[in-house]
């Protein structure tokens, strides 16, 4: 088959995807992409670049449409260009969130379009709203509706589409979801396993193994979407009772998603400044090698991940293949993976002392939370590895390839 990945950020959620493809042979793999990309072997890959940016007096609630007719515009042109080469592709993949293949089917009208399907903004229900701290304006939910202009042009377009959790599923509007396949493209268990060699060197010399008193917080970037400040608030009355704990706090200090903080130049130092940390205990290791975040995991005592109601992180299922305790916020899509008792551990969100009470109690009893450690482990190893993403993904090709149906539905 010829197979085109389109993603503003490849390979993002397509990685595994494509090195399955060349490693079965027989397919020519293109992608698109408007940034940087490693190289993946057997895959050819071409960036596009917008011809310009939003105009400066393009409506606010607009600018991201515009953005997004631009990234369209812009592989529009390489798609014809491939056309007139005589290049065809018998299936195209994409994430199309930024807007590259709002006008995919104008090029080749016949193909059949699969559309990843990460998030459909609600003003209640899901991330906005979350923070009692954020109320929820008129304006936020003006911006939200007009945002998610773009999300229906490309449901309304995709022969298939694909969710990664039921509960980013869910957050759909009822009319599509009944076409929504979810599908998770899994992580590497292979390398992401418990390890009891395994050997975390901090950045002055001192090794950390399992067993030791180790907690762990991985996020991209350190924001409040992930729960960081309440992370540090909790790390900040566990070290005042257990002087024998250390924090490995692994992630970049941008923003991926909401808001930088206005007082301050990120949010780790806004909020260091306003606790009392332990820097000798608490390491803030920023982005890091993935192999060294690995280990960073599998000396792990407990890993804390929390998150509001958005997207769920690939670092949740590694630090539980990795065999970690994981004590998680009782949120969507969390629940939908973690059951508190069998496989790991929830509290609310915003309650810091619950946090801290589990984070404590898994520091103390290691040996009563075992079962839970290898029941997480398994759990991840069953239904979210990649071989099982793969062999999702394979079907559904397959069935858009040889299915007429497809080719023929009515634009």
């Amino acid at each position: 088959m010829n197979i085109l990945l389109i993603h503003q950020n490849f390979p993002g959620q397509f990685r595994h995807l494509a090195q399955h493809l060349v490693r079965q042979g027989g397919h020519q793999i293109l992608a698109i992409g408007q940034r940087d990309a490693p190289p993946i072997a057997g895959v050819r890959y071409l960036r596009y670049q917008p011809k310009r940016t939003p105009r400066p007096g393009t409506h606010p609630y607009l600018i991201g449409m515009e953005q997004a007719v631009l990234a369209g515009q812009a592989v529009l042109e390489l798609m014809l260009q491939l056309r007139q080469q005589g290049w065809r592709p018998d299936v195209i993949v994409s994430h199309p969130a930024w807007g590259e293949t709002l006008y995919a089917k104008d090029a080749w009208p016949d193909v059949p379009l699969v559309h990843f399907a990460e998030f459909y903004y609600h003003a209640e229900g899901a991330d906005v709203g979350f923070d009692p701290a954020e109320p929820l304006t008129m304006d936020v939910r003006a911006r939200l509706r007009t945002r998610n202009a773009l999300h229906l042009l490309n449901l309304e377009a995709a022969d298939a589409v694909v969710s990664p959790t039921h509960w980013q599923k869910s957050v759909h509007p009822l009319a599509y979801q009944p076409r929504i396949e979810v599908i998770h493209e899994g992580v590497d268990t292979d390398a992401a396993r418990p390890d009891p060699q395994a050997v975390f060197t901090l950045p002055d010399g001192r090794e950390l193994r399992p067993g030791d008193p180790v907690i762990t917080y991985v996020s991209r970037n350190l924001e409040p979407y992930r729960g960081f400040p309440q992370f540090l608030r909790a790390l900040e009355k566990i070290q005042a009772v257990r002087p024998d704990v250390q924090a490995l706090v692994i992630g970049a200090d941008g923003v991926s998603y909401g808001q930088p903080p206005k007082d301050a130049p990120n949010w780790r130092t806004q909020l260091c400044g306003q606790l009392r940390l332990d820097p000798a205990r608490t390491h803030f290791l920023g982005q890091i090698p993935h192999a060294r975040y690995l280990q960073a995991l599998q000396v792990s005592a407990v890993h804390a991940y929390l998150t509001v109601p958005f997207v769920l992180s690939w670092s949740m299922l590694e630090a539980m293949a990795c065999g970690c305790l994981v004590v998680a916020s009782d949120t969507a899509p969390v629940r939908e993976v973690i059951a508190p008792g069998r496989d790991g551990l929830l509290f609310d969100f915003h309650d810091v002392d619950a946090q801290v009470a589990l984070l404590l109690d898994a520091l103390d009893r290691p040996e009563h939370h075992r079962p839970l450690r290898a029941a997480a482990t398994e759990h991840v190893r069953q239904a979210y590895s990649i071989a099982q993403g793969n062999v999702q993904w394979q079907a559904l090709l397959q069935r858009l390839t040889h299915d007429h149906r497809y080719q023929n539905r009515p634009r």
